[in-house]
């Protein structure tokens, strides 16, 4: 059958987008912040976008088998990665069961010393955002933890929350159990690995600069008290301590995961050994029975196995209740909505041909990888959503970045660096809200230091200039 895409007018190419772009603002920014209603779910919005388009090719004499083609091509080239949001969570599970996060916890919090508090908090949540993939949770918790610490010791609020929420979302931003790095990669078509490696160009240099200016905020602006002994950070070690025993064996999992990301194994085989790894030490030194650790896999761990779920505080049931196959179900059906929008759009050629006519000046790699990033900016600010924003971005740039010859993995790379990271540094964005509300810390009081995301704000677009890290291919 002949193709028919290059026939539909642009105007009629583009209408999808368009009529997206009205949901988003209807649902995403208006709804909420003018008529005071609850958000339209992006999961809704997609659907909706897609049942648009579907409608239009209809209309446009397209035969249902050739959508249903387009459609079912697209999420056969996303099933890889949605199989690994599912091992991320089944990780997650795994690693509390078997102590490995706890434990990691546990000292992390025994470390905190008075005089490096600033620098430590954001070292901290750097490891934990890491070790779990996911920002929420580590400033939902261990960071909620610090910032007690640096109340009872009368340290800058501001600084600490600052710390804490830049480390989470670079923790986040490198970890192979984030849901938005993963979904950088899978909208891209990047190895995983690929792009955290290519990440690191531009998020270490900013992370390194930053925890100097923590380390030497320290001394600047230290605590007013430094008794080593705090009640409430007592009480949280006590209570990690009766619920899991603690060795060096349980440091094998992460290793597992860094060797793997060090010698390039794949990933999902990678990720499901380093699963079974975890419930094997479960079973080895934890006090949990098969049933609790499969429970955990699939359900997410439950304080409920444990003998003392009645005398733990809240805090404690919100430190380690998460993870298990379903944990990141909602991410996974967003995806396969979006991916569904992104296969109608493929028989318009629509993506490309709107790249074409919006970014006709970047004609070259350096002015190119500088529209991704500032489309990437302005999408996440409008949708406040980084799982919409990679896969419209992804799928805009990727066919401009193989004409270019540019690597792949730079855009996944920009997609973070203008995404993930500037969503906690907009005061409208839900990573915001909850940071705020979860910490107790006005937008204002910590976004002077917010380090981690604006110095990664002109680190990305200055590294893009100077080419580096860039991976040109030869011509």
């Amino acid at each position: 059958m002949p193709d028919t895409r290059h026939q539909i007018s642009f105007s009629a190419a583009i209408l999808p987008i368009l009529f997206l772009l009205f949901l988003i603002i209807y649902g995403v920014v208006l709804r909420p912040n003018v008529w005071g209603q609850s958000n339209l779910p992006l999961e809704m919005i997609f659907l909706l976008a897609a049942s648009f388009a579907i409608g239009q090719l209809l209309i446009l004499k397209f035969p249902w088998p050739e959508i249903q083609t387009a459609i079912s091509n697209k999420l056969a080239k996303a099933f890889p990665a949605i199989l690994i949001l599912f091992c991320i969570g089944l990780i997650i599970g795994s690693w509390i069961v078997s102590g490995t996060i706890p434990m990691l916890i546990y000292y992390g919090i025994k470390w905190i010393s008075p005089a490096f508090l600033y620098f430590l908090a954001f070292v901290i949540l750097i490891i934990f955002s890491l070790l779990t993939g996911t920002s929420w949770g580590a400033i939902g918790t261990v960071g909620v933890v610090v910032l007690g610490v640096a109340v009872a010791k009368e340290a800058n609020l501001g600084i600490t929350a600052g710390a804490i929420i830049g480390g989470a979302f670079f923790g986040d931003k490198l970890s192979p159990l984030s849901d938005t790095t993963n979904m950088a990669a899978m909208a891209t078509d990047v190895d995983l690995y690929d792009h955290i490696r290519s990440m690191m160009y531009t998020t270490l240099p900013s992370a390194i600069m930053a925890a100097l200016v923590f380390l030497i905020m320290g001394w600047v602006s230290p605590p007013q008290v430094t008794e080593a002994n705090n009640p409430e950070v007592q009480a949280t070690l006590s209570n990690i301590a009766q619920l899991f025993n603690f060795n060096l064996f349980l440091l094998l999992p992460p290793v597992f995961v860094l060797i793997g990301s060090i010698r390039k194994w794949p990933t999902l085989p990678t990720l499901i050994g380093c699963t079974l790894l975890a419930g094997v030490l479960a079973l080895i030194f934890q006090p949990f029975s098969l049933e609790h650790v499969i429970t955990t896999l699939l359900h997410g761990f439950d304080m409920e196995m444990t003998a003392y779920a009645d005398t733990m505080p809240d805090r404690i049931h919100e430190l380690f209740e998460r993870g298990g196959l379903y944990a990141l179900i909602e991410p996974i059906v967003f995806a396969l909505f979006v991916f569904v929008f992104i296969g109608v759009l493929d028989l318009m050629d629509t993506m490309p041909r709107l790249v074409h006519r919006l970014f006709r000046f970047a004609n070259s790699r350096t002015k190119t990888i500088l529209s991704s990033l500032l489309a990437t900016g302005m999408t996440n600010a409008l949708t406040s959503n980084q799982y919409a924003t990679s896969f419209i971005i992804g799928d805009a740039f990727k066919h401009k970045y193989d004409e270019l010859k540019i690597e792949r993995k730079v855009l996944s790379r920009s997609i973070e660096d203008y995404g993930t990271i500037l969503e906690s540094a907009l005061p409208w964005t839900a990573s915001t809200i909850f940071a705020t509300t979860a910490l107790g810390i006005s937008y204002g009081t910590y976004a002077p230091w917010h380090l981690m995301s604006f110095i990664n704000l002109i680190v990305a677009p200055t590294i893009a200039i100077l080419g580096i890290g860039c991976f040109y291919k030869k011509e």
